[in-house]
């Protein structure tokens, strides 16, 4: 439950599919880009091309909303192509404006490029004015578009796309998993830490790339393996080609997707996503253990942790709420008032499942507490006698600037409260947060992974200032 003023928002999902038979996979994007939605519901875009016509027959269709609302059957129809990449944005850099939808689809001399980019660099701004010093017109405010530039620019003198996109990616400091239709390529691209998930499927005789694994499930493709990071993987007529030569020894995988960002229905990096929240519930059940009757989670991104909760300290779990699948992201809304209000129209309390009840509400995070006291307030208003909150994460005390919406220190409500005092201000009986030192154990202590939010140690040097919001400042 995500309020663009009080909670985190969502990044990107990128989506690519090269069918070698030759056949249109714009429905099928269109499905994948469906499965990722969680990822961004601000735009969505899908282009495609025919890789045995000419260099530039793209076929584009982009725009701002949802992917069902953007598309429609007959769209699709007209979407000729055996080779496309999808996006759904949320944006963290740059407006949440039309000229800033994705993919990115360039018309050079070498033919056509689109490009789909789910992350945030670090030195978006030092590259973009390289860039525009050099002679580049730059028609958007993202760092996706310093990307698509480099590569077109590598290209002219790479002696092939992959080769182009690697020359670009040694170039690029932070996150990027990249999906890129070449006229005769797809490629993947996921920078050396491997903050942004991306993995490779296989649908009959077509290859696909995708930021999760729910997205194969829901066209039927395979899973076949998650891209490594550090790794480019070009996808031809002739299977899979692959470059390790970016790798490092140490990776930093964004703890976040675990907790929250990932369907719960996908696999990262080898592990579960469902199994990540079950272990979280119930180490907060070991941690901060609390007499209670019932055990319920904020939809969607706490039921499941709720659930691990219950399963470890032995008292029931129950829905305590029921959610408006209709009602849009909170934090798409235009104004604050709206942005309130649909806390309320999106959810509401079970009475009879609280009312006389000491409750345990679990939730994925508290960024600025707003909605966390509304919530409480909420369950309160319908009888809980008590409200014990319990959070699947550690504080936030420092902003991400790796592709996660989390915003400044002085924003962040656990920087400026202690946990008593902010139990009192969100109204709950008692509060508790996941220990950091136990983080690990979400991905079976199997992965090294960036928890930079929670601990101020950033993998990678901060920018010098905050650019989020705008590549261009």
């Amino acid at each position: 439950m995500k309020n663009n003023e009080t909670e985190l928002g969502e990044e990107c999902g990128v989506f690519g599919m090269y069918d070698l038979d030759g056949n249109d996979v714009a429905s099928l994007i269109y499905y994948g880009l469906f499965s990722l939605q969680h990822r961004g519901q601000e735009s969505c875009g899908i282009a495609v091309s025919c890789t045995n016509g000419p260099k530039r027959n793209s076929s584009v269709r982009k725009g701002m909303g949802l992917v069902n609302e953007v598309f429609d059957a007959s769209s699709l129809e007209n979407m000729h192509g055996d080779i496309g990449v999808g996006h759904v944005r949320y944006s963290t850099t740059g407006a949440s404006i039309a000229e800033n939808t994705q993919p990115l689809v360039l018309n050079y001399i070498k033919g056509t490029l689109s490009v789909a980019h789910n992350g945030n660099l670090v030195n978006a701004v030092e590259l973009r004015r390289e860039l525009e010093l050099s002679g580049a017109i730059f028609q958007t405010s993202i760092d996706s578009e310093v990307i698509a530039y480099l590569i077109a620019r590598e290209r002219l003198k790479a002696g092939n796309a992959e080769e182009a996109v690697k020359r670009a990616a040694k170039r690029l400091k932070g996150a990027y998993s990249l999906v890129v239709a070449s006229p005769r390529k797809l490629i993947g691209a996921r920078d050396p830490f491997g903050f942004r998930p991306l993995c490779i499927g296989k649908k009959g005789n077509a290859y696909i790339l995708s930021s999760e694994t729910c997205a194969l499930d829901t066209i039927g493709a395979k899973f076949v393996r998650d891209v490594q990071p550090g790794e480019i993987v070009a996808i031809t007529a002739d299977g899979i080609k692959s470059d390790m030569s970016m790798a490092k020894n140490h990776t930093a995988r964004c703890i976040f997707e675990y907790i929250y960002f990932a369907r719960p229905d996908s696999y990262i990096d080898g592990i579960c996503v469902h199994e990540s929240r079950l272990t979280a519930g119930k180490i907060l059940a070991q941690t901060h253990s609390v007499d209670a009757d019932i055990v319920t989670g904020v939809p969607d991104s706490g039921n499941v942790a709720a659930m691990g909760y219950a399963m470890e300290s032995g008292i029931p779990y129950g829905a305590a709420f029921v959610k408006n699948s209709y009602v849009g992201r909170t934090f798409i809304k235009p104004k604050q008032s709206s942005r309130e209000s649909s806390v309320m129209v999106k959810l509401n309390v079970l009475r009879n499942v609280v009312d006389g009840k000491r409750v345990i509400m679990i939730d994925d995070s508290i960024v600025r507490g707003t909605t966390s006291a509304r919530i409480v307030k909420m369950l309160k208003d319908a009888g809980a006698k008590e409200v014990h909150v319990r959070i699947s994460s550690p504080p936030f005390l420092y902003p991400c600037y790796f592709g996660t919406d989390i915003p400044s220190s002085d924003q962040l409500i656990a920087c400026n409260y202690t946990v008593e005092e902010l139990c009192k201000l969100i109204g709950a009986n008692s509060l508790g947060y996941l220990d950091i030192n136990r983080l690990g154990e979400l991905t079976g202590n199997k992965l090294d992974y960036c928890s930079a939010c929670f601990s101020g140690k950033y993998p990678v040097e901060p920018p010098k200032e905050d650019i989020r919001g705008d590549c261009e400042k």
